[in-house]
């Protein structure tokens, strides 16, 4: 053992039993912080000190300053959000990838990060039945595939149109027609910001969220003829769980040329189970695909998928040369050229470890354990006197009011200050709702009925 590894041992070790400690108090501790960010900063701001401190002094100060503002999100208990749990492969794998610290850019210097994540891809694209021959990059999050996958978007459709974006930007380019569901997520306006294209024009939808199909070819309808079109649909809306039609709405859009894009930040896992294939029938005739692997295979943070069935187009948005830049000439191109990123740490790898530790039965039962859950949760809420179930529960979302916005807004913050389960306060369609979201890979029937218990009382306060 050198003396430069003999440093990090202490500090490795504490680190360990802090985070043990905290895993094995999950399950028994209040699922909410116990002090806001502002209580917090008292403690662990001021001046910068002069002097430092003892590495694994700094881990011990660290964990027991951090403790009381800390959220149980890996909690069977917490519905919050769209956010999963961490699989003990996926946790493992990270801490590893943290201390490999490989750059995971460029497939010439760093090999095995980019063969697992290669291999990653390849398992991802069969386990959704998409097309075997798409790219896939690993970026931070839902936001950062979204925008991956529509800056290819943007380069397809305007070259052609005969503009090179990357050339000339967009100043005097030919107007591109975003075309999004009424009921979109804010990411893809978002992207779209980021992107210089500017408001997306929504098309509307139905009572649980999805696109409608006549009033998408009215919208096509309306846009003259040869001018760039995305269609941005969604797998999953957040607070329904709706899919979008997309057999129909992507045949409409094809017939015009233009390239159909999925937000489908947690529902996309859907196409994993045999018993949802209804939800996402023609999902793969899309042109590209957002997923987040943090959400519904509970993968750490931070993992987005973006997937292009265009590498060129991919790769023409994104990709970047570079002298220095050493290029591996036996492979598929560099990680670097699929992603906004050229320094990276190796995401993909926890992706690999918990697709391996799970197997493609293991996700499909994942995926299905999550929807069953959400099931159970709205049929014990419905059962509540004054409890309205507002949507289909036809994957992992749950919404229900109890009767007036106030009395809503007051059971959700009874039922948070209460500490035994953690649901998100939200307004669907004119109302004010408490949302649950389904994601967590360690909910069972125990956690299922002490959150149904839980808002019982919190309704009966």
């Amino acid at each position: 053992m050198t003396a430069q590894s003999k440093t990090y041992d202490e500090s490795l070790a504490r680190a360990y039993e802090h985070v043990r400690r905290w895993l094995s108090s999950i399950d028994e501790r209040p699922v909410g912080p116990r002090v806001t960010a502002t209580d917090l900063l008292e403690d662990v701001g001021g001046p910068l000190p002069d002097d430092g401190k003892d590495p694994a002094e700094v881990v011990d100060e660290l964990a027991a300053k951090a403790d009381p503002g800390l959220m149980a999100i890996g909690s069977g208990r917490f519905f919050g959000w769209v956010m999963g749990g961490t699989l003990p492969a996926g946790l493992a794998a990270d801490w590893m990838v943290s201390g490999w610290d490989q750059n995971a850019g460029m497939r010439y210097s760093t090999p095995a990060t980019a063969a697992l994540e290669e291999s990653a891809a390849r398992w991802l694209l069969e386990l959704l039945h998409l097309p075997s021959t798409a790219d896939v990059g690993f970026v931070t999050g839902a936001t950062m595939s979204n925008f991956t996958c529509l800056a290819a978007a943007r380069h397809a459709v305007l070259a052609t149109a005969g503009w090179d974006v990357e050339r000339d930007g967009l100043t005097g380019a030919p107007k591109v027609h975003v075309l999004v569901g009424a009921e979109r997520h804010d990411t893809i306006d978002l992207a779209l910001r980021y992107l210089g294209l500017g408001q997306p024009e929504p098309v509307g939808s139905d009572e649980q969220g999805r696109i409608r199909v006549d009033a998408l070819a009215e919208a096509l309808a309306a846009i003259p003829q040869g001018e760039p079109i995305v269609l941005c649909l969604q797998a999953g809306n957040v607070h329904s769980g709706a899919f979008d039609p997309f057999a129909e709405a992507v045949a409409l859009a094809h017939e015009r040329g233009a390239w159909v894009h999925v937000d489908g930040a947690f529902g996309l896992w859907a196409a994993a189970s045999p018993a949802l294939s209804d939800l996402v029938e023609g999902l793969s005739g899309a042109d590209s695909w957002t997923t987040d692997a943090h959400k519904t295979l509970n993968v750490p943070y931070d993992c987005g998928l973006a997937i292009v069935a265009d590498s060129v187009a991919m790769r023409a948005a994104m990709g970047v040369h570079a002298s220095y830049l050493v290029p591996d000439e036996t492979g598929p191109g560099d990680p670097y050229e699929k992603v906004p990123e050229l320094s990276r740490r190796a995401r993909g790898v926890p992706v690999w470890a918990v697709l391996r530790s799970l197997g493609r039965q293991g996700v499909t039962g994942l995926v299905d354990g999550l929807v069953a859950n959400a099931g159970e949760i709205a049929s014990g809420l419905a059962a509540i006197d004054g409890v309205e179930v507002l949507n289909d529960v036809v994957y992992t979302q749950v919404c229900v009011s109890f009767g007036s916005d106030e009395r809503t807004r007051e059971v959700t913050a009874r039922l948070i200050a209460d500490g035994t389960t953690w649901m998100s306060g939200s307004r669907w369609r004119g109302r004010d709702v408490l949302r649950i979201s389904v994601s967590n890979w360690s909910t069972d029937a125990r956690d299922v009925r002490l959150s149904v218990d839980a808002v019982r009382a919190a309704a009966a306060s």
